[in-house]
């Protein structure tokens, strides 16, 4: 594994490439352009915040404490986070089968079509952190929100969240390869993901939730919970993860990245044999 970590740096230039070629192609076409990647989590947040800050605002407010009167940045912080994230896998998946010309015909370490998709798609949620800021500006103009040491978790979380979509990109993408099914399973994956992640609620109301316990325990497991706690955790510190769920993450993650390295070198051959 290090010497492919060595071998891809050694080509961090072709990544780059590939990266501004994807984003290029993705929206040429398009009269608004890059500006889509604002205005769809935005309009996803507008909708979540009418279903449950208006419509249901007595029972979301409830378990949401000092967030209730912010829901909005709870929601578009959350949701900002979840399109890299949704973006990433779904392209990802057919990151291999999409580019088979290119893959073999160029010299280069094959992670790096992968890699380039979480890259490209983390170029987009880059793009949006200024409108989050904006909002958390005017809500703590007005008192609503207390950011002070809490804004480190959103690096922290940038990190262990690249970590995790770069071992699923890896794994899916070289598997996707050898059966196509793969990327059928992760559009219904990627939307239950969506509502068994803490996005749009607060994690507290799974705790304090009638549901068994080794329920709850196995809800915990998902990295991606530790996650989004951490986003969310930019801007109302009682939302940063303990201990054991911190823990539960960047393992659970370091793990996903080890295993989906592994996975893609072992299946690397048959890859290209079948491309």
């Amino acid at each position: 594994m290090t010497s492919g970590v060595a071998a891809l740096w050694s080509h961090r230039n072709s990544l780059r490439i590939l990266v501004r070629r994807d984003l290029a192609v993705k929206y040429q076409q398009s009269v608004l352009g890059y500006f889509w990647s604002l205005i769809e989590p935005l309009g996803m947040g507008a909708i979540y915040w009418f279903v449950f800050g208006v419509l249901y605002s007595r029972d979301t407010g409830r378990h949401l404490g000092e967030a209730a009167e912010s829901y909005p940045l709870f929601l578009i912080t959350g949701i900002f986070a979840w399109m890299w994230t949704s973006s990433a896998l779904s392209e990802a998946t057919n990151a291999l089968t999409g580019q088979s010309r290119l893959i073999t015909t160029m010299n280069v370490p094959r992670q790096v079509f992968p890699i380039g998709r979480v890259t490209g798609r983390f170029a987009e949620y880059a793009a949006g952190l200024p409108i989050l800021i904006a909002i958390a500006v005017i809500y703590a103009a007005h008192g609503r929100i207390h950011p002070g040491w809490s804004l480190l978790s959103l690096p922290l979380a940038v990190l262990v969240q690249a970590v995790l979509l770069t071992g699923l990109a890896l794994l899916l993408s070289a598997w996707n390869v050898l059966m196509r099914d793969v990327e059928r399973l992760m559009r219904l994956i990627i939307r239950v993901l969506f509502y068994a992640t803490p996005i749009i609620y607060p994690l507290s109301l799974v705790r304090e939730s009638s549901l068994p316990d080794w329920l709850k325990v196995a809800y915990e497991l998902n990295p991606l919970v530790g996650i989004f706690q951490l986003h969310h955790a930019i801007w109302y510190p009682d939302e940063f993860p303990d201990a054991r769920l911190l823990a539960t993450t960047v393992v659970g993650s370091l793990l996903v990245l080890t295993a989906g390295w592994w996975s893609f070198r072992r299946l690397e051959p048959a890859v290209l044999k079948e491309l």
